[in-house]
């Protein structure tokens, strides 16, 4: 991994001149888990990748440790996530927003994303941003700190949005990205939604509709 402000990230890079596309890992993986998916796209022009590494270890299971943006419990997850500002949030935008600006690279030329919980980061970077972002990504994400949001998302007027989720996710209910969905329409905000009969994962079907929305977007 090589330095991203005060994070670590990995890096996939091909071109200076090339768009950026940003993506935040779930809650208890780490920055290698989507750094995986790099394979599986084709674009029409040259990308780089960055992948940051949460800042904080969370135990997964018996001698097993992830990363995070910030302390989750578990039971929280399949209620309504719209009025709440977690703990941390600050604090994890703060450091990604110092990794962004690190790279001394335009707004304009970056897709802000993630999955999961780095969805919900993402998605208050994007908002939070100096400029508007070439675009979000939220896959498997949800609404939340929706009074602070609020005040921020008409500045990202007509901004391309992307957002998946399944239909069957157990962990994090698809009623959070549709709520999510219904946020930026009403704030003429252009969503792209690619929902499927799946759980809480990324599949072959949304990386498809994905490079279909960043090719569109480049």
């Amino acid at each position: 991994m090589k330095p991203f402000g005060p994070l670590l990230a990995v890096e996939h890079f091909s071109d200076p001149d090339a768009p950026w596309i940003i993506l935040f890992h779930g809650f208890g993986a780490d920055a290698n888990d989507l750094a995986g998916l790099v394979d599986s796209f084709e674009f029409s022009k040259p990308v780089n990748w960055l992948f940051p590494n949460g800042p904080l270890s969370v135990p997964i299971g018996p001698g097993w440790t992830g990363r995070a943006w910030w302390p989750i419990r578990m039971t929280e997850l399949p209620g309504d996530w719209s009025q709440l500002k977690p703990d941390g949030l600050d604090s994890a935008t703060e450091k990604a927003m110092k990794g962004i600006a690190s790279l001394k690279v335009d707004w304009s030329k970056i897709f802000i994303g993630g999955f999961s919980q780095g969805a919900m980061l993402a998605t208050d970077i994007f908002l939070k941003a100096p400029q508007s972002p070439k675009g979000l990504i939220s896959l498997s994400g949800t609404l939340l700190n929706e009074p602070e949001w609020a005040q921020l998302v008409s500045a990202r007027k007509n901004c391309p949005v992307f957002l998946s989720h399944g239909e069957l996710d157990p962990v994090l209910p698809p009623k959070g990205t549709g709520a999510l969905q219904r946020f930026f329409d009403k704030n003429q905000i252009k969503t792209s939604f690619a929902s499927f009969r799946g759980g809480h994962e990324i599949p072959v079907a949304v990386i498809q509709k994905l490079q279909q929305y960043i090719n569109n977007n480049l």
